[in-house]
């Protein structure tokens, strides 16, 4: 019975890279179908809001906390056949990489080093890193239709990839349950110099403090131009826009933000595009110092930031 296993009055720091969050009013692991939907129908009947927890990698809650049941995905397991890796939504990322690594298949390398990542919620938001996404090596996904209370599958052309986006992030009665990824052949020395030279640009210019990855997203270039085309002739001097993007980071950098601090909360000195906890932040803290940044750019680029990481509240 799914009764005896929702928690009351859970705080919700511990599960998030952030370390910051107030507590939720119900927390419910969940490892099998039957849970998942006795879950989600125990929440319709008691009229509790829902969210639905991975690794807690891109995320940051309320100090207020979520006053509904947080249902926290714990499939984890992940097999490899052939070439393909069929994973639960709650598989680690890193475990998984692991798992292609050893069996010489390439394809998630771009996510070594990523704290925490759930697989489910890297397809949810289309995780990527380094020029490549988990979007364009899914095949399929099986997720659970909470209005119609049954699991469906979508394949990959189906799910509606975007930049940091998908249907699952759209819509929120469909919630990622199993996916099957598939990957491509490759020497154990191709996929270590990958994971090498991944994780020594993340060693280089990313914070070790708690913090919930980049906090905005990239900009696109004909995005930026549109609203300040004077901007062009400074892009192309300094060579910055790498597959028609620029990192939001190089923005906030530029406006000499790195270092600012609100209470306990930091501008990264490493990256300009993550905050970081410096001990004692709290999400008033960070969400005071989003809003900083914003109408910081906003006011001398014309820019508008728009937030990657998840509030919860």
């Amino acid at each position: 019975m799914i009764n005896e296993k929702i928690q009351k009055d859970v705080v919700l720091a511990p599960f998030t890279t952030f370390k910051i969050g107030g507590p939720a009013r119900f927390l419910v692991e969940v490892k099998t179908r039957e849970d998942l939907a006795e879950a989600v129908k125990w929440a319709r009947d008691k009229e509790q809001p829902t969210y639905y927890l991975g690794g807690g990698s891109n995320l940051l809650i309320t100090d207020e906390g979520f006053p509904g049941l947080v249902i926290r995905l714990a499939n984890r397991e992940a097999i490899i056949k052939g070439d393909r890796l069929y994973c639960g939504a709650g598989a680690s990322l890193a475990y998984c990489i692991s798992l292609s690594r050893g069996a010489n298949l390439s394809g998630l390398e771009w996510g070594f080093g990523i704290p925490l990542a759930t697989i489910g919620g890297s397809v949810r938001g289309n995780a990527g890193a380094f020029g490549a996404s988990i979007g364009e090596i899914v095949e399929t996904v099986e997720y659970f239709n909470v209005k119609k209370e049954k699991f469906e599958f979508l394949s990959r052309n189906d799910c509606d990839f975007d930049y940091r986006n998908s249907i699952f992030k759209k819509n929120l009665d469909m919630v990622v349950w199993n996916i099957v990824l598939r990957l491509k052949p490759a020497t154990a020395e191709e996929i270590s110099a990958n994971i090498e030279s991944n994780l020594t640009h993340r060693d280089k210019g990313q914070p070790k403090l708690p913090s919930a990855g980049s906090v905005f997203k990239n900009l696109f270039l004909n995005d930026i131009l549109q609203v300040n085309p004077s901007l062009i002739e400074f892009i192309n001097e300094q060579g910055v826009a790498k597959g028609g993007k620029i990192g939001a980071g190089y923005f906030i950098d530029l406006r000499g933000l790195k270092g600012k601090t609100i209470g306990g909360a930091k501008i990264s000195l490493e990256h300009a595009n993550f905050i970081v906890n410096t001990g004692r932040a709290t999400a008033k803290d960070v969400l005071e110092l989003i809003e900083f940044v914003k109408k910081e750019i906003e006011l001398r680029f014309k820019i508008k930031l728009e937030e990657e990481i998840v509030i919860l509240k």
